[in-house]
């Protein structure tokens, strides 16, 4: 049972690790730069990036594991 264990977890730090990486890369969930005076229209809420890097963590957690979502 142990081992079951282990492994679920090293898939959540496999993904996890795979979404800060993305994340990065990608530069998801940094605020949007405007120029000096301006804001972006489009800037995301805290809540709206949240959300989307969940959705994205559920997404690497799938790929981990070699579920097909879509």
């Amino acid at each position: 049972m142990e081992s079951s264990t282990n492994s679920a977890r090293r898939s959540e730090d496999i993904a996890l690790d795979l979404l800060k990486f993305i994340a990065t890369t990608a530069g998801v969930g940094r605020p949007a730069v405007g120029s000096t005076g301006f804001t972006t229209p489009s800037a995301n809420k805290a809540d709206d990036q949240v959300a989307h890097l969940l959705e994205l963590y559920t997404r690497c957690l799938e790929a981990v594991e070699g579920k097909s979502g879509r």
